[in-house]
């Protein structure tokens, strides 16, 4: 926090707002030890200072007196520091490497060019409070390019709206403006998208994002809204998250292709189901996906997750249905040919009590982590599998009481505690620790 005020304000504005905040001599505030100041013309003088435990005299008195005035110049010094936490807190904070800044406008009259601060971050976070955002859009049809080298000149490269009432063309003058920008990584976050959306742009101007993820988002457009989202970002996007989408199902006829969309997760949907999974899957659609996740997402068995990915025409190496309440196929349910890509599946924390049949014949990896299974999968229940994983089943610890359902989940899902890794971890973060860095 910078102060740019007079001595005499200084002491005046500080000393006031110290003596509010009650503080006194030799009184202890967790391990520190804090000081009351008066002001008395030009001197420093504390309050009346507690009995000591010295014997009462002229030594003691001048030891009391020593004790009251000796930290007057330094506390003097660092009444700024010492009284930031009374004074009314900027909405923003910066980190000491001015890598991270966050901001939180949850006052009725927020402070927002606070925002500012945040113009060296790396990474910025904006929460919005949960308030209407109408009060920008007298900004809205200003030309970008009036403040495009500003933009330019943006360190940022991971950036999250989160917690705000948003009308749709402010949505598409903010991607606009950040078409001049180098973000690599955008989030909107708990976000009520409202009115019409703007007129589609000739050319898509907004930023090259490689991830952009979408979570607690609800759109005034239906099922419209991906397909205007995506109109206005550059091609190149390689990671798409949707999470809690409301509603997450896409007019695939006007939706374009995204041709490197390498990853989609669309786990914490629990309503999605293979049904939701297939009006989601747009076909021919991800033409470069190699990772489809989806945890958490209401899926019933992982046949059903086959026939969805063939009407699709995607060909994923890995696919994630952890954290789903999976069943056994039905008998006479139709037969499913699985990608010859894929080589990577996981099904860990779902509940499963025998390994599911029509899995495919061949993979790399397979995750059975956490499930209900009470004995060792016999070799003709599996297949070949090079990378197998069993840990926190009932059949490797019986005595464990740890394969119980768990109701913060959706479904049947035991908790295993086993797999601390496996917790709280989102789709796309499980996905992109092994990549790291940005995509």
């Amino acid at each position: 926090m910078k102060f740019a005020i007079t001595s005499t304000e200084y002491l005046d504005k500080y000393l006031r707002v110290f003596r509010r905040s009650d503080l006194g001599v030799g009184r202890q505030r967790g391990q520190i030890r804090v000081w009351s100041l008066q002001t008395s013309g030009c001197g420093c003088a504390g309050r009346k200072p507690e009995p000591s435990l010295s014997p009462p005299g002229r030594r003691g008195s001048e030891h009391q007196t020593t004790m009251v005035r000796a930290p007057c110049l330094l506390l003097l010094l660092l009444l700024p520091v010492l009284c930031v936490s009374e004074i009314a807190l900027e909405p923003c904070e910066v980190d000491d490497d001015d890598f991270r800044c966050f901001c939180n406008f949850t006052d009725p009259q927020p402070e927002w060019s606070s925002a500012f601060q945040c113009i060296s971050a790396v990474e910025v976070e904006i929460h919005g409070g949960g308030r209407s955002l109408e009060q920008f859009l007298k900004g809205a049809d200003t030309d970008p390019k009036e403040y495009a080298d500003m933009v330019k000149a943006l360190r940022v490269r991971r950036l999250t709206v989160a917690s705000a009432q948003v009308p749709a063309v402010l949505v598409g003058a903010f991607l606009r403006a950040l078409g001049y920008s180098r973000l690599k990584e955008l989030t909107l976050q708990d976000l009520e998208v409202t009115g019409a959306a703007p007129p589609p742009p000739l050319d898509a101007t907004g930023p090259a994002l490689s991830t952009l993820i979408l979570r607690n988002v609800s759109w005034a457009t239906g099922v419209a809204w991906l397909t205007e989202l995506h109109q206005w970002l550059k091609p190149g996007l390689k990671v798409l998250h949707i999470a809690q989408a409301h509603p997450l199902a896409f007019a695939c006829a006007q939706l374009r292709t995204f041709p490197a969309l390498t990853t989609l997760d669309l786990s914490d949907n629990p309503r999605l189901g293979e049904h939701g999974l297939t009006a989601a899957l747009c076909p021919h659609k991800f033409p470069a996906l190699r990772a489809l996740v989806l945890r958490n997402a209401g899926i019933e068995t992982p046949n059903g997750v086959c026939l969805a990915m063939a009407v699709a025409g995607v060909q994923p190496q890995h696919l994630d249905l952890s954290r789903n309440s999976l069943r056994v196929t039905a008998p006479g349910a139709p037969g499913c040919v699985w990608p010859s890509t894929l080589n990577s599946l996981n099904l860990s924390f779902a509940g499963l009590e025998q390994v599911p049949k029509g899995l495919p014949a061949r993979l790399s990896v397979l995750d059975l982590r956490c499930n209900r299974l009470n004995r060792e999968p016999r070799p003709e229940e599996l297949p070949k599998v090079s990378n197998l994983t069993l840990d926190g089943n009932p059949f490797l610890d019986p005595e464990a009481p740890n394969y119980q359902e768990d109701p913060t989940k959706s479904g049947v899902v035991p908790a295993c505690a086993h797999s601390a890794l496996a917790v709280g971890m989102s789709g796309t973060f499980a996905v992109l620790q092994r990549v790291g860095g940005f995509v």
